[in-house]
């Protein structure tokens, strides 16, 4: 059975390319292993699917070749994927920030141009079947994929269990490693080395950080405290990164949105800079809070600008009872454990919470107009298993999308 194009994946980089494949004339077919169709843009988004993100561009990634994103990125914009969105009648809405409670750090944090479903995330995924449905896509799922090869005149044999499968055009559009309990698997890594294409190591991103049992326990009166910080972290060649977001305590170490961001960048071993109050000059307050409030306990003190519990455990070290008792270097030491409190967690959660996947197919192997791999014609690599990682909020939907629009308009 023949096909112009084979696609290996049914999720979002691949049914998008396999519509605009579609449309193109080509003869089509999806396969997956998973029941059903874009199972990760389902649980997305808290059920809500962030889709895109009005700011996405080239800083918002992660990748050995930054700039290989620039090309699809351009060619397919967020606005193009709202314009499919109203045309199918899906209402959408930008996140909006929300306010800490009162008595914390009361400055408002951006909402960021994420955009997500009024309603269910389902309604993209059957936005996207019914693109592919009326392109003439086939959509086989259920199915896995034992086999792949090559001929001499180039033509792919694709031998599944249903059927073997011949192609001129194959896409590898199975994503990565993250959530392994929503079918993810390592399958098109794989695919790329088995043609001799080099792979960037795979870590888990967006994803939680751990604790030693040393800090792990003294923190677990904290777990379901969030508190908006700037968290920063240095890499060994002196870069720094930061994010501003939601921090949250777990009983396993930290979470929350400014975590997941700062994750991708984290290495094993590396401490991460924590500023619990970013947007107050805290050595300056708590010198001018000693002046006019001399009686105030540090605890007190502190919990005007984050939750009480993390105030109070911030301060229980303390021997003062009183602002009037500390002096400036004792004002300064407590600033510094509320402003830049640096702790080195153990580990992450792992693929197993991880959103997305760091590294993947190199890039340098791949043209940044196709996706087509520079030295195997006709095989083409798309989406999350290709080494660009977006940030959260959004991103690496718009990568899918823009990935997928480039190698549907080429196989």
């Amino acid at each position: 059975m023949h096909f112009d194009c084979v696609i290996i994946g049914a999720g979002a980089a691949g049914m998008m390319c396999g519509a605009i494949a579609g449309k193109r004339g080509r003869s089509v077919v999806l396969i997956d292993h998973a029941q059903k169709p874009g199972e990760k843009i389902r649980i997305s988004g808290g059920g809500r699917c962030n889709f895109t993100n009005l700011h996405c561009g080239p800083d918002n990634f992660i990748s050995q070749n930054p700039h290989f994103c620039r090309s699809a990125l351009a060619r397919y914009s967020p606005y193009d994927f709202i314009d499919l969105v109203e045309r199918y009648g899906i209402s959408w809405l930008e996140k909006q920030a929300k306010l800490p409670p009162r008595g914390q750090n009361q400055h408002t944090p951006s909402t960021k141009g994420q955009l997500f479903c009024d309603g269910r995330s389902t309604q993209i995924v059957d936005m996207l079947v019914s693109e592919c449905e009326a392109a003439g896509n086939q959509l086989w799922l259920s199915t896995q994929v034992f086999d792949i090869k090559q001929n001499e005149t180039g033509r792919f044999t694709v031998t599944t269990g249903r059927q073997s499968l011949s192609c001129d055009s194959l896409v590898i559009a199975c994503g990565g490693a993250s959530i392994p309990k929503m079918g993810a698997t390592s399958y098109g890594y794989k695919v790329a080395k088995s043609f001799d294409l080099n792979v960037i190591p795979t870590e888990p991103a967006l994803v939680p950080l751990t604790f030693t049992d040393t800090l792990k326990d003294p923190l677990k009166a904290l777990s379901g405290t969030s508190v908006y910080s700037r968290i920063c972290h240095e890499n060994p060649k002196g870069q720094s990164t930061e994010f501003e977001d939601a921090l949250l305590f777990t009983h396993r170490g930290l979470s929350g949105p400014a975590i997941l961001q700062i994750s991708s960048y984290w290495q094993a071993g590396e401490a991460i800079t924590l500023n619990l109050a970013p947007h107050i000059s805290v050595f300056e307050t708590l010198k001018s809070a000693r002046e006019s409030k001399p009686l105030q306990s540090p605890a007190n003190w502190a919990a005007q600008y984050i939750p009480e519990r993390l105030a109070r455990m911030i301060t229980s070290g303390l021997d003062y009872e009183r602002l009037a008792d500390m002096s400036d270097i004792a004002l300064r030491n407590l600033a510094l454990m509320i402003s830049a409190w640096r702790v080195k967690p153990a580990g992450s959660e792992g693929f197993r919470t991880a959103e997305v996947t760091k590294g993947g197919v190199d890039t340098h192997a791949l043209s940044s107009k196709t996706m087509e791999a520079r030295t195997v014609k006709g095989l083409y690599f798309i989406g999350e298993v290709v080494d660009v990682t977006g940030h959260l909020g959004g991103h690496n939907f718009q990568w899918a999308w823009a990935s997928g629009f480039a190698a549907g308009h080429n196989v």
